[in-house]
């Protein structure tokens, strides 16, 4: 990846530090991709997926770690995100970050790709306020809380507790107990198990592709057949013998989809 940079908002009072990379030396009118990490994600897990992609379809990318996670400010210890952590995130903290770096949806081609997490951030962004986004890239990602994901998480709590997961984690976070502390407990909180963004999909007016493994650990095929049936928009890949990390279990295919639903020759 490029130099990381790091740039400050401002939300309900803190100044936050954003970790983020720019990717791909487009011409500035190129359309710009920007990637939303999983629950567990930062700007260096990535790895290389967002340059590949960003080279096949020839737009500039922006990766970016989100409060709490990579090398951004971690939450203040005790801290305790609640049921809407994801609403905040995506029309709070999303467009604080935009802005701070300068892109508008309404200026610029703008598109989203989210994984997991990210992929629900990108979901409640366009629905409430990304009205201009030119698409959506959603990859695995939650509308809903089904009995997989709670198993999953709880699986996760098991190892990061008791196996090696908590060190290997590390690697990729400043503060490893701000990330992981956060997602899961907000996740296994009984408050989450009613959550949903349902009632939310119909709002999305933006084209979008929806891509999720047939062997996910972490959701059915209910989530993106949830999306396609209240967003007419919705492009829906299914991948076989695939779990939660298309991007890095099949990258390949996750950078076909996108070229074709871009209608990109791929490079």
């Amino acid at each position: 990846m490029s130099e990381t940079r790091f740039v400050d908002i401002v939300h309900r009072g803190r100044v936050l530090g954003i970790e983020h990379v720019w990717l791909n030396d487009a011409p500035s009118q190129s359309p710009v991709l920007v990637f939303l990490h999983e629950g567990l994600g930062s700007v260096a897990m990535w790895r290389d997926f967002p340059a590949r992609l960003c080279a096949a379809i020839g737009c500039r990318g922006l990766v970016y770690s989100r409060p709490g996670y990579g090398r951004s400010t971690p939450k203040p210890p005790g801290e305790r995100w609640e049921p809407d952590y994801l609403a905040i995130q995506a029309v709070e903290l999303l467009p604080a970050f935009l802005d701070a770096v300068g892109l508008d949806a309404t200026q610029q081609r703008l598109y989203l790709f989210g994984h997991s997490d990210g992929g629900t951030i990108a979901l409640i962004h366009a629905a409430q306020v990304g009205a201009a986004l030119a698409g959506i890239v959603v990859m695995a990602p939650h509308i809903k809380v089904e009995p997989i994901s709670i198993a999953g998480i709880e699986q996760a709590c098991a190892a990061y507790d008791s196996g090696d997961f908590r060190a290997r984690l590390a690697r990729f976070h400043d503060d490893v107990d701000s990330a992981f502390r956060g997602w899961s407990e907000a996740w296994l909180d009984p408050r989450f198990r009613t959550w949903s963004i349902e009632a939310d999909l119909p709002a999305i007016r933006c084209p979008m592709l929806a891509i999720q493994g047939e062997q996910d650990e972490y959701g059915t095929m209910a989530q993106i057949d949830g999306i396609a049936a209240s967003v007419s928009t919705c492009m829906r890949v299914k991948l076989a013998d695939c779990g939660h990390q298309p991007h890095r279990q099949q990258p390949q295919a996750v950078i076909d989809a996108v070229c074709h639903w871009l209608a990109v020759p791929p490079r």
